[in-house]
Order: structure tokens, then C-alpha cells, then sequence
């Protein structure tokens, strides 16, 4: 699975964590425009989670669909204005 994570809201974010079935990757920062990439293999079913602080000091918390073991593709995860998260999802099914 390929995820990267684009930072869209405006203004630099903190302790970015993603979540996802059995493990987690994440950044100490991302700034305004910035993005990150980041590979892995899901082992296990699960929803995919997102949580970071933004410039105010504000945590914020989204959750994304659900992810099968052995499932394949590409997730985009756009950190947007106001702490909302949009998740864009091109996966095949699990095999």
C-alpha cells in the first residue's frame, strides 16, 4: 500500500500520526503544501485513523475506511481547513 499525506490546511501541523491496521507511521511536521509518502503492508482488517495537532494547539481525529489484509493500491489523505480529513482511496481488493 502507498499512502501520502497532504498537508492543505493552511498553516504547519504537528505530531501527525496515521494508523492503520497493526501498525502506525507518522511525522514530527508537516508544513503548508508539504507532503509525505509512506509504504506499508496491512496485516489484519481495520479502519485507517488520522491524528494531528494544528497551529492553534488543536488535536485533531478522522477516520478513514476500512482496510483488508493483503489489500493492494494507493490511499491519498488530504489534511484540510478546520480539521477535515479527506480520504481518496484507489485499492484493489484483497487477493
Amino acid at each position: 500500500m502507498n499512502a501520502t499525506v497532504e498537508n492543505q490546511t493552511g498553516q504547519p501541523v504537528r505530531e501527525l500520526e496515521v494508523d492503520y491496521p497493526t501498525a502506525s507511521f507518522g511525522s514530527n511536521a508537516l508544513n503548508p503544501g508539504a507532503s509525505m509518502h509512506y509504504r506499508f503492508q496491512i496485516r489484519g482488517d481495520g479502519p485507517i485513523k488520522v491524528e494531528y495537532t494544528g497551529a492553534g494547539g488543536t488535536v485533531f481525529h478522522a477516520q478513514g475506511l476500512t482496510l483488508s489484509e493483503r489489500q493492494q493500491g494507493q490511499i491519498l489523505i488530504l489534511l484540510l481547513p478546520s480539521g477535515k480529513v479527506q480520504f481518496v482511496p484507489n485499492l484493489q481488493p484483497a487477493s
